[in-house]
C-alpha cells in the first residue's frame, strides 16, 4: 500500500467515525441525559462524567471490532459490516418517514432521559425507591405498611451491595456527580446502534483511528449537550437528523459492500510468478 493510499484510510476512518457519531448521538438519549444533568449541576463535572464514559465506550468498541478480524477473514467482517450499516440505515429511513414535521420524538426521549435520571436518584440518594418503573418516595411506602427494613428488601440491598459500595467508593473521590453522568451514559449506550456501528467500523479500518475519531465526535456532541443542549434539542429536526443519518449509514453500507467484493476478487486473482 502506498503512502497515498494509508493516508486516504487514515482520512476516511477519522471522517466516518466521526460524522456515525454526529448523526447517531445529537438528540439521542445519553445526549439528553447529558442537558439534564447539567441543568442542575455544575457543567464540567457532567462534561467529564459523560465524556469518559463514552471514551471506555469507544474504546471497548474499537478494540472489539479489532478482534474480529483475527477471528475471522477480513472479508467477512467487512461483508458484515455491510450487513449492519444497510440494516441500520434502512431502519432509520423508515423511523424518519413515520415521523412528523413536530419535534414528538425528542419530547419522547426528553422524557424517558428524566425519568431514568429520577429513578437513578430515588435508587442511590435514599429518597425511594422504584417498582414497575414507578418511583415510590419512602414515606408513600412507610403510609402503605410497606416495611422500610423488610426481609425482601434486605435482600435486594444484600444483592446489590456490591455495586452500591463500588459506587460509594468512586463518588467518594470523584463526586457523585461525576459518578451519575459516568453510569447513566454508559448503561445508554451500552449495546445502541453507535456502539454496534463503533465495532464495525473498528473490524473494517484501523481501531485506533476509529476509536480517535468517535471520541472527537463524542467530545462535540458532549460539549454541546451540557452548554445548551435542551435549547439545541427544541430547535433541531429529528426527522431530518435522522433521514440524513439514513442516508449516511446506507452509504457506508455499499462502500462496505464493494470493499468486501473486492477483497473476494483479489484472493481469486491469481499472482503471477516471475
Amino acid at each position: 500500500m502506498s503512502t497515498s493510499d494509508e493516508h486516504e484510510g487514515t482520512v476516511e476512518a477519522l471522517i466516518q467515525a466521526f460524522a456515525m457519531i454526529i448523526v447517531s448521538e445529537v438528540g439521542d438519549k445519553t445526549f439528553l441525559i447529558a442537558a439534564i444533568l447539567a441543568m442542575s449541576n455544575p457543567r464540567l463535572t457532567v462534561f467529564a462524567g459523560a465524556l469518559g464514559s463514552l471514551i471506555v465506550m469507544s474504546i471497548l468498541s474499537a478494540a472489539m471490532g479489532h478482534i474480529l478480524p483475527t477471528l475471522i477473514p477480513k472479508r467477512w467482517t467487512q461483508l458484515a459490516a455491510a450487513g449492519l450499516f444497510l440494516v441500520f440505515g434502512f431502519k432509520m429511513l423508515m423511523e424518519g418517514r413515520a415521523m412528523g414535521p413536530g419535534n414528538e420524538k425528542m419530547e419522547e426521549e426528553m422524557k424517558e432521559a428524566a425519568e431514568e435520571i429520577e429513578e437513578d436518584d430515588a435508587k442511590h440518594d435514599g429518597t425511594g425507591t422504584v417498582e414497575n418503573g414507578e418511583v415510590i418516595p419512602l414515606e408513600e411506602m412507610e403510609e402503605g405498611g410497606r416495611p422500610k427494613d423488610g426481609h425482601s428488601h434486605a435482600k435486594k440491598r444484600t444483592g446489590g451491595s456490591l455495586v452500591e459500595g463500588a459506587r460509594n467508593f468512586c463518588s467518594f473521590f470523584l463526586g457523585p456527580v461525576f459518578v451519575k453522568a459516568f453510569v447513566l451514559t454508559f448503561l445508554g449506550e451500552w449495546g445502541d446502534r453507535s456502539q454496534i456501528a463503533t465495532i464495525a467500523l473498528g473490524a473494517a479500518h484501523n481501531a485506533y483511528l476509529v476509536a480517535a475519531g468517535t471520541i472527537i465526535g463524542h467530545s462535540c456532541c458532549t460539549g454541546a449537550a451540557v452548554i445548551g443542549g435542551k435549547y439545541i434539542s427544541t430547535k433541531i429536526s429529528v426527522r431530518n437528523i435522522t433521514l440524513g443519518g439514513a442516508i449516511l449509514f446506507l452509504l457506508f453500507g455499499v462502500i462496505y459492500l464493494y470493499e468486501s467484493f473486492a477483497e473476494w476478487t483479489a484472493d481469486e486473482i491469481p499472482i503471477p510468478m516471475n
